[in-house]
């Protein structure tokens, strides 16, 4: 069942991203179901199919169901997709593409899902956790340094990307990810890179109180990061 499962995988993941030319993916765009380059990319899925799968004749059905599904979707991502939710279409298109793989491995060798190991400890723990670390760590923070960046706004900055959430998000997951394995050394190289980073913004700047703000923040972040998965293994793992 793995086998077959990571064979039709890595047939996906080649013919859709290390052997799809960004041309024949602009042409895609634009012509539609008239590109040539969509036809293209569905053979090429279609023999790369073959090849991971040894050209088992077991396996020809579920290929061909694969093959044409992809076209399928492809085709559905076409003409549905927008330029404000190119993004939405990229995850709905891969995803899609992976339950169709599923579908076809679970006609081969059924399976079953085991949904009552997911309400376990140490999935309820740590889901759990990564909530805290996240999104409920990024409002404390907010909370917390309300005093500095009300400061520090202007007045035509009301427009934002939310770059900064996102950065300390993805900086408390790595912090929260290096306590758990145990490899503290990932922390002190993760601060010595953003202290690179921001180093040019410090000097640049002669505002002390961006300087306390990036500095009270950074600190803070790192905290609440390392708290939340000492927490994490002190009491569920």
């Amino acid at each position: 069942m793995v086998a077959l499962f990571l064979s039709l995988v890595l047939a996906h993941l080649l013919g859709d991203f290390l052997l799809q030319p960004t041309a024949w993916v602009k042409d895609k765009k634009k012509k539609k179901i008239k590109s040539k380059y969509l036809y293209y990319h569905i053979g090429l899925h279609l023999v790369l199919l073959l090849i991971t799968t040894q050209f088992d004749s077991n396996y020809f059905l579920g290929i061909l169901i694969v093959a044409l599904s992809h076209f399928g979707i492809d085709c559905a991502k076409l003409y549905f997709e927008k330029k404000k939710t190119a993004k939405l279409w990229f995850f709905i298109d891969q995803l899609l593409h992976l339950g169709v793989i599923s579908g076809v491995v679970y006609c081969y060798f059924p399976y079953q899902i085991p949904i009552s190991n997911l309400y376990s400890q140490q999935n309820l723990g740590l889901l759990t956790a990564l909530v805290l670390v996240t999104y409920v760590s990024a409002i404390v923070l907010k909370v917390l340094l309300s005093k500095w960046s009300n400061q520090l706004i202007k007045k035509d900055d009301d427009d934002t990307n939310n770059a900064g959430k996102y950065i300390g998000i993805l900086e408390r997951l790595f912090i929260f990810f290096f306590v758990v394995m145990n490899f503290w050394e990932g922390i002190g190289f993760l601060l010595a890179a953003k202290s690179i980073f921001r180093f040019g913004d410090l000097k640049e700047s002669k505002d002390v109180r961006l300087t306390e703000y990036i500095l009270i923040g950074t600190l803070l972040s790192f905290g609440l990061g390392i708290l939340c998965a000492m927490l994490y293994r002190n009491f569920i793992v």
